[in-house]
């Protein structure tokens, strides 16, 4: 993957100030060594960009836009801005359990699973830091599908 442009780039981290709780343990230099392994990629609205159960080794870092996702049709969650789509599928080394699907124009960076592996390996710190930003992340996703929303 040729890398992104410094734009680019930039954008996204920009984006990471408006949601930094998102994966709250990465720094800005954690940020910056993954999307050098990064590849910007655009969605059209509506376009799919992770399929239920069909292959994917590609996670997506949300620059701009809306992202749906659902399971047989029910959906799970919204993402935007900052966040991370994909995740689920990498860490457990299967297919997605999910769709992912464009609400509207969406910018992100993919970045291919084998790219992080090797990233991780020249930086196990930052693996770390990864992984309980994963788990904090996840956590909180299945927290607000559960624990009812006060009126």
């Amino acid at each position: 993957m040729s890398s992104p442009t410094r734009a680019a780039q930039s954008q996204f981290l920009s984006a990471l100030q408006v949601s930094k709780s998102r994966l709250p343990y990465l720094s800005q230099n954690d940020w910056t060594l993954i999307i050098d392994r990064s590849k910007p990629v655009r969605f059209k609205a509506k376009e799919v960009m992770i399929q239920q159960s069909i292959t994917s080794k590609v996670i997506y870092l949300i620059a701009s836009g809306k992202v749906n996702v659902s399971i047989w049709g029910t959906q799970l969650a919204r993402l935007g801005p900052g966040e991370i789509c994909g995740e689920m599928a990498f860490l457990e080394d299967s297919t997605p359990s999910a769709t992912a699907i464009a609400e509207d124009e969406v910018q992100a960076f993919a970045v291919e699973w084998q790219s992080l592996v090797e990233l991780f390996e020249l930086f196990p710190h930052l693996a770390s830091r990864f992984y309980r930003s994963l788990a904090v992340n996840l956590s909180r996703r299945l927290r607000e599908q559960i624990i009812p929303k006060k009126r």
